[in-house]
């Protein structure tokens, strides 16, 4: 990784863990969920484990699995339609999208707690969202990644390195799509 990026990386998180007062996640209040203050973790290789399986329906009715993406980076994304930090990062998402899934970066999301897929597919249809979500209206797989990312944790954003473990990831909103193509950056090599 040029040394540039790497400072430009190392800058971008203390701004970040900054901003965000190096904060866990937060407690529920009367919203119904936890959401996080956007902090972003960078795992060393020596650190990533595989998380347990992720696998399900899509929004369209389709079937897939994080299996299925064997040696690719995937950028995984946890959301629901009724959550406001969702529907504030959704932009990021798809330009960070639209600029790695050309590489060959996957991009997945696990819709939780909407009432049903229709719901969850009108949001991702009216946004332009280039990528399918798993219907996982009660938060299974979230489970697999006990540890890394709390289940109840909503927005929450996790990339798996080409070896199938998770390299990174940011709980809470992504606040710019730069961000995370930068995070994506970095465990790509």
């Amino acid at each position: 990784m040029p040394r540039s990026r790497r400072t430009s990386l190392a800058l971008l998180l203390v701004l970040v863990l900054t901003t965000a007062g190096c904060g866990g996640v937060g407690a529920t209040g009367d919203k119904g969920y936890v959401d996080g203050s956007g902090v972003i973790t960078l795992l060393k290789e020596a650190e990533r484990e595989k998380p347990g399986p992720v696998a399900g329906t899509t929004l369209e009715g389709e079937q897939v699995s994080l299996a299925q993406y064997a040696g690719k980076v995937v950028v995984i994304n946890v959301w629901g339609s009724w959550c406001p930090p969702c529907r504030s990062e959704v932009d990021d998402l798809v330009v960070a999208a639209e600029e790695l899934m050309p590489q060959g970066v996957v991009f997945l999301g696990i819709n939780t707690r909407d009432n049903s897929a229709a719901t969850a597919l009108a949001f991702e249809k009216a946004r332009k969202v280039p990528y399918p979500s798993i219907f996982d209206p009660g938060g299974e797989n979230l489970l697999a990644f006990y540890g890394t990312l709390s289940p109840n944790a909503i927005p929450s954003t996790v990339v798996i390195d080409p070896e199938g473990r998770v390299a990174a990831s940011i709980i809470g909103e992504v606040t710019s799509a730069r961000t995370l193509v930068a995070l994506v950056e970095d465990v790509r090599g």
